[in-house]
């Protein structure tokens, strides 16, 4: 995981519409890509070097859960304030369109996509974003669309 400039403590307001911000990056390890998956996801394209090269990926794989819980780390260090954020409503979509290989250095991007304040509970707001992870190269490997709900700074 890489280092960030301090954390900056957002609220409902700040999550405006087109709102973007780089959330740092990561490397996957072989190792920890083996590791991960023979705890959480023993599919051979994950755990086992040598026969994923005969596979369907010709070579070994991350996890795609692996890959969205580091995902989720930066995004909570980079993304979300611990002063405000009262967790997710759930994920709309999840997508992996490329496979993660050992030694990839990924990076972590959120967008808002829209921010209405609850009917219910006017002390919160709803905050639809996508998350995107990238390849060194600039390819796409993750995206997912999550709903938060996030605390004012004005309730009213």
């Amino acid at each position: 995981m890489t280092d960030q400039p301090e954390r900056v403590a957002r609220y409902f307001e700040d999550y405006v519409p087109g709102f973007t911000r780089d959330c740092g990056s990561f490397t996957m390890s072989e190792a920890d890509i083996v590791a991960f998956a023979e705890k959480y996801d023993p599919q051979p394209f994950h755990v086992d070097p040598a026969g994923a090269k005969s596979g369907p990926f010709g070579g070994l794989i991350a996890s795609g859960w692996h890959t969205t819980s580091l995902m989720m780390r930066q995004l909570v260090e980079h993304w979300l304030s611990p002063e405000s954020s009262l967790g997710a409503a759930g994920i709309d979509e999840i997508r992996w369109p490329k496979p993660v290989r050992p030694g990839d250095t990924l990076s972590v991007r959120a967008t808002v996509i829209e921010a209405r304040r609850s009917a219910s509970k006017p002390d919160r707001g709803i905050v639809k974003s996508r998350a995107e992870l990238t390849d060194s190269g600039g390819d796409l490997v993750m995206t997912l669309t999550a709903i938060n709900f996030v605390l004012a700074r004005d309730a009213s």
